[in-house]
This record gives C-alpha cells, structure tokens and sequence, in this order.
C-alpha cells in the first residue's frame, strides 16, 4: 500500500480538529469541527481559506516552451500575455483529456499547474510529447505550497498584508485569471487571481517551508474561516467548474465537457456521481456530480445528455434508491457571485 503524503500544513490542520481523508495520496483535511455547510457560507459570505498544496505545480523554460505546450493542450498559449494565466486540458493524439491544468505566463518560462491525482500520468505525458522540442521541464510540486483565500472580503485580507514591488502590477488591478509577485506576510509569493469557487479572492503559491507562517498571517488578519475538501466541492459544484474524475476522465473530449448539465429542483433527494438519467423511460446517461447547494438550499447535479434532450427547461428523472426523481436542465452556472457580469 503506498503510503500518503502530508502537505505542510497536515499539524496544522489536525490542530484544527479537521477530519483527515485520503484524497489524490495525500492526508487532507475534508472539514473543520464547523461543518461544510458553515464553511461553504463563509466563503459565499466573508472568507474561506484552503490549504490546495497537494496540487502539482510544473516549470517548463526554454526558446520552445510556449510551442511544446500549445501542442499538447487545447487552448492558446501563444496568445497569453506575461501575466496571465489559462485555462486548458492536457490531450492525447484522440482530443481525450489527460488532465485539465492552469497555464501561468511568465517572461521566461511557463508554470503550468496539475491535479495531484494526475500528476505522474500528466509529467510522463508530457515527456513522452517533448522530443524535439528545446525546452526543458521541472516539477516544483514538493517544494511549492498553494493557499486558496477566497470569498467577498478576501482581497481585503489578501492586501493588508501584501507587498507588491513597484514595477508589478498591483494586488487592485489584477483582473481575473492574471497574477503579480509579491510578498505576503513577508513571504515571496506568486499572487493569483484565480480560484475554485465562484467568488472573488486569491490564490498564493510560495516556498513550501513558508506555509504554516503564511496561514497563520491570513487567519490572524480578518474574518477568515479554515475550509475543507468537503465545501470545496460543493463550491465549485454551484459554481459549476468541472472535476477531473467526474465531470471530465480519460475517455472524455473539451467539446464533450463543455455541454450537456442537470440540476435538480424542488425536492430533498441528492443526485449522487453514478446515479442514472432517464429521458422518456430510457436511460441516457449518469450523474457527474451532485449535492445539496447550501447557497440555493436545492439538491443540483451534473451530466452528460444527449444533444437532443440538452434543452434548457427540458425535463428528464434522476433515479435514486429506486425512485424516479423529476429534474430539468438549467444553464451552467448554478450559482453566479453578486455583480458578477
């Protein structure tokens, strides 16, 4: 049995009372003695922080980097300014997906950020692609640590304890999905303006030694609620963002993932991941994801239809425990944060 990894801050969290899980071969914290419904509301309400450093975290550097790594992802890194950071999947020769991953710009190389669970799959795909290309590839996982704060008072948070050099750009006008550098507590940091939730806030990559002098600043600072796996999920469920191992797999193309979603109205059962779709007595396919949203106080889910049946307002059942359960397909997200155009 392989033995699962800690992230830096595991005593931290166990010093929390948090229940620790195995998640992607690390001990993880998936709630706080709060409760994930509580920790779900801080971060729609106020703050929520996330320790995320089991995610892996990959430089490639050199005059073909950008050109290697438009040529195994779906998106265009050739047209991201320094700064800035992407969205994409990682892809096989078949548009399956790999892995879905972030893309940070820099002015010399690229950092592209990777689910833990893929990170030895993601790293050999990557090498096994890299021939003939002149860059080269470093894996800075292990010594980096990621620190999600979000939520409406995170950049408050965040700024009160920042230092951004003159010459980058400031904490106020990072747009979405770009970054700076600066300190945070006095520590080095890659600020980014990127998250899993839905909300406004912050994500801060730095020298893993770091991590638990960081986390202590931040939750010293404001109204800042610890958050686990558990509202996470949730979050990003509302939020609707993908998760590779449901929403997206091996046998699963960007086109694929990017239609086709279910929620679920007026009733107490929870669409659970497996559970059957039903469109006019035939199944069709299987939930993704499902929960009961704490924001809208409704059970939603996540699936793949057929185009015919992926109507917004068509109608089709959920079949749990037995029973079939009416549901309607709604347009993604299933929650948009106030103001948010």
């Amino acid at each position: 049995m392989t033995q699962l990894k800690r992230t830096p801050l595991h005593d931290v969290h166990v010093a929390l009372g948090a229940k620790i899980v195995p998640f992607a071969g690390y001990e993880m914290p998936v709630q706080y003695p709060t409760g994930i419904t509580v920790e779900h509301k801080a971060v729609r309400e106020a703050c929520g922080m996330f320790d995320v450093s089991h995610m892996g975290e990959v430089i490639v550097r050199g005059p073909d980097a950008i050109r290697f790594v438009n040529s195994v992802t779906s998106n265009d890194v050739a047209a991201l300014s320094v700064g800035q950071v992407q969205y994409s999947t990682l892809l096989r020769a078949d548009a399956t997906i790999v892995d879905d991953l972030l893309v940070y710009r820099f002015a010399d190389h690229l950092m592209l950020v990777i689910n833990a669970s893929n990170r030895e799959k993601d790293i050999a795909h990557l090498e096994a692609h890299r021939a003939g290309f002149d860059c080269t590839m470093t894996d800075i996982s292990d010594a980096t640590a990621l620190l999600a704060i979000q939520g409406p008072q995170a950049p408050a948070i965040v700024a009160a304890l920042a230092d951004v050099p003159s010459g980058n750009t400031p904490l106020d006008a990072i747009k979405y999905y770009w970054f700076t550098e600066g300190n945070v507590a006095g520590v080095p940091c890659i600020i980014s303006r990127t998250g899993y939730t839905g909300e406004l806030g912050f994500e801060l990559y730095f020298d893993h030694t770091k991590a638990a002098d960081i986390w202590h600043a931040i939750m010293a600072a404001g109204n800042v609620t610890p958050a686990g796996l558990g509202c996470r999920d949730s979050l990003r469920l509302e939020a609707g963002m993908c998760l590779y191992g449901n929403e997206l797999d091996d046998h699963t193309t960007p086109l694929e993932a990017g239609l086709n979603w279910l929620v679920k109205l007026g009733k107490t059962e929870i669409p659970r991941h497996g559970y059957g779709v039903v469109c006019g007595g035939v199944k069709v396919g299987e939930v993704c994801s499902g929960t009961m949203s704490p924001t809208l106080g409704i059970p939603v889910g996540t699936c793949y239809l057929p185009s015919a049946a992926a109507v917004e307002g068509a109608a089709f059942e959920v079949e749990i425990r037995g029973k079939m359960i009416p549901a309607r397909v709604v347009k993604l997200p299933f929650y948009k944060r106030p103001g948010k155009a």
